[in-house]
């Protein structure tokens, strides 16, 4: 029988079945000692041992991401606030080239827009990442987002990511009260909160399963290179066939494509911007601790 798991405490796996049920399981010690040790999300097979349930097989992959721990993901929600932490640019960007790297689709969630004045820079940068085909969902503090969310959410294995403090965990309960998912208040003093979720378990909301994970505290590229990196930038893509060099990085090349575009506006400056930071850092083979 096939199930997907939706929680992992030590040994401990819940898994969420076919006719919709839980039940807590042990997995055979050769998975657990194995190469592919189950992870949250996994499909696998279980069965029925005297009341007890036993996972017994790991089914092929899709994706995964490292951190959070989580397998089989069809987006990726990022998580900010306009205010109070600031809109970062700088650290969406470099979730969403890491997100698209895993084969994951980036969604833009803006919170806090209660906030925000009419002339507000925010309203730009939000503009241009949806000239940039992103998706993005901005609310405030009413209950729209509820309703935001529900074709968004339904029939998807979603993630959530994004600063420390912008309120990820209070989202989830506002969507649905029951969770009652611990919340911090940001600190005034570090202008941002504190990691309240202490592990990765998937929610059934809307119709699919959302997972609410811990900030990322490091960003780490040092596994992909220059051209892996423009892959992962999407607005990139119908571009990086036509440079006049096959090795181009779309850095100081003569006869680039990307630089062109960046330049005829069809190609956000923000984003590129924020890609040749990153370049920087995997050319010298450090990472980047946001």
């Amino acid at each position: 029988m096939k199930a997907k798991i939706i929680k992992i405490v030590s040994n401990q796996y819940t898994i969420y079945t076919e006719d919709n049920k839980e039940y807590v399981a042990s997995a055979r010690g050769i998975l657990r000692l194995g190469d592919k040790k189950p992870v949250v999300g996994d499909e696998v097979d279980y069965q029925i041992d005297s009341d007890r349930a036993m996972i017994g097989n790991i089914y092929p992959r899709k994706n995964q991401m490292i951190r959070p721990k989580i397998a089989n993901v069809d987006q990726a929600i990022v998580v900010m606030s306009a205010h109070e932490p600031d809109f970062s640019t700088s650290l969406v960007d470099r979730l969403c080239f890491l997100i698209s790297h895993a084969n994951i689709e980036p969604v833009i969630l803006v919170t806090k827009m209660d906030l925000v004045s009419e002339n507000d820079e925010i309203l730009n940068i939000i503009d241009d990442y949806r000239k940039s085909n992103f998706k993005v969902i901005t609310t405030g503090a009413d209950d729209s987002i509820v309703e935001a969310l529900k074709p968004v959410l339904k029939d998807k294995i979603s993630v959530l990511t994004g600063q420390s403090g912008v309120g990820k965990s209070s989202l989830l309960n506002r969507i649905n009260p029951e969770l009652q998912l611990n919340t911090q208040i940001i600190s005034k003093a570090l202008n941002r909160g504190k990691h309240t979720t202490r592990h990765t378990e998937l929610h059934e909301i809307f119709q699919g399963l959302i997972a609410d994970t811990p900030g990322f505290s490091a960003l780490d590229f040092s596994k992909m290179d220059a051209h892996e990196l423009a892959l992962s930038v999407l607005e990139f893509r119908p571009y990086l066939q036509k440079c006049k060099f096959n090795d181009c990085i779309h850095e100081n090349e003569p006869g680039c494509a990307v630089k062109e575009a960046v330049l005829a506006g069809k190609v956000s400056k923000i984003r590129y911007t924020n890609y040749l930071d990153v370049l920087k850092t995997i050319k010298s083979k450090r990472k980047y601790w946001g």
